[in-house]
């Protein structure tokens, strides 16, 4: 079909609905329906973490001649992961380890030298004040020594930061350097997360806390694929941060994931008990949904509602998901929405609206008046 038929096709089905709604009067709206009557728990958007996450840097410059992984490779605690061109420090060590060699041949003659001066004195063939000058200088090349033996070994722990090892077990997650990149001190070179152990972190509001840190044995959390987007597991424990943003005025909590192969039960009453994730599908950065429970105070039931919409009442178009909202003169305007859960043939709606809007029933006739 050509485009021209089709542009004719959609000003057609906009005249008709244009025209129905002059037959009706009034666009029909409908009332943003809260969840009375159903438990009236918040949902927060959250992320994974890895509980341990490193950025691996080093401490000298250099030339990086080895690179033994790439992202995705497991590794074990003190495994190499790259070295970097530690010639210059090399060839310090080994000066510096000749520098020891003449110390100690020096401290053998000063010893030698001290030895006949003890003699000599005990014959009275020299004065206490020569004995003491030649103690003096057995001293010194001692002292001499032992200073270059602590440079020596400053040295070699400095050629060993040209060895970069995994500090623990866990996975490359990435690597931000190829072969023959210049590593400096600071610059991050790898990325290394522990995938043993992971949470979930989200961001509480001010209003919610009050209600919140007596019941967070009843927090649950979702990640979209892993166990069906519906399923509401139990994490193996759960804590909020006693710090509040003073920017966001919001509390940190976090979720703690159960170990690869646990079991976490469903969290709603009354729901399904289902299978906890398997860490090996979790990855740090993915998306999860937070709930908290429903207060039980009148403060918080006074709080936030859920309000939910029809499907049917709701635009999609491309990236846009939105909603006619029709004024008090009866002009429809078109307002972008945020969706959360569906609950048969209503969805929820989290950011947008707000209680006592009316929504157009029909956005495709709210559309048509509103050109």
């Amino acid at each position: 079909m050509s485009l021209v038929a089709l542009a004719a096709l959609s000003m057609v089905g906009a005249a008709s609905a244009a025209e129905s709604v002059a037959e009706g009067g009034a666009l029909a709206t409908v009332e943003l329906r809260s969840a009375a009557g159903q438990s009236n728990e918040t949902s927060l958007d959250g992320v994974v973490e890895a509980v341990r996450q490193t950025r691996l840097s080093t401490q000298v410059a250099g030339a990086i001649v080895a690179l033994q992984v790439k992202a995705g490779d497991r590794v074990k605690a003190g495994q190499e992961l790259l070295r970097i061109d530690a010639s210059a420090a090399q060839q310090g060590v080994a000066a510096s380890a000749s520098q020891v060699e003449a110390a100690q041949a020096q401290l053998k003659v000063a010893a030698s030298e001290l030895a006949r001066q003890r003699q000599l004195h005990q014959k009275q063939y020299i004065s206490q004040a020569a004995l003491e000058r030649s103690q003096a200088q057995w001293e010194a090349a001692q002292a001499q020594v032992n200073a270059l033996q602590a440079q020596t070994r400053v040295a070699q722990a400095q050629s060993g930061f040209f060895l970069l090892k995994a500090p623990y077990a866990g996975v490359v997650s990435e690597v931000a350097v190829t072969l023959g990149d210049m590593a400096l001190p600071g610059r991050p070179l790898l990325t290394l997360h522990d995938p043993s152990a992971l949470r979930v972190t989200a961001a509480v509001p001010q209003a919610l806390l009050g209600s919140l840190s007596s019941r967070l044995d009843q927090v649950r959390y979702e990640i979209n694929g892993l166990a069906g987007s519906a399923a509401r597991l139990q994490p193996a424990s759960v804590e909020l941060l006693p710090t509040i943003d003073a920017a966001s005025h919001t509390a940190q909590i976090r979720l703690a994931l159960p170990p690869a192969g646990a079991a976490g039960a469903a969290g709603a009453a009354g729901a399904t008990a289902v299978v906890g994730p398997a860490n090996t599908a979790v990855m740090p950065g993915l998306f999860a949904r937070v709930w908290l429970p429903a207060g039980a105070s009148a403060s918080a039931k006074a709080g936030p509602q859920r309000l939910f919409l029809p499907a049917s009442a709701i635009l999609r178009r491309a990236e846009l998901t939105g909603v006619y909202v029709v004024d008090a003169q009866g002009k429809p305007r078109l307002r972008q929405v945020r969706l959360g859960r569906a609950s048969g043939d209503q969805v929820e709606i989290l950011t947008g609206l707000r209680p006592g809007d009316k929504v157009a029933a029909d956005p495709q006739a709210a559309a048509a008046v509103a050109r």
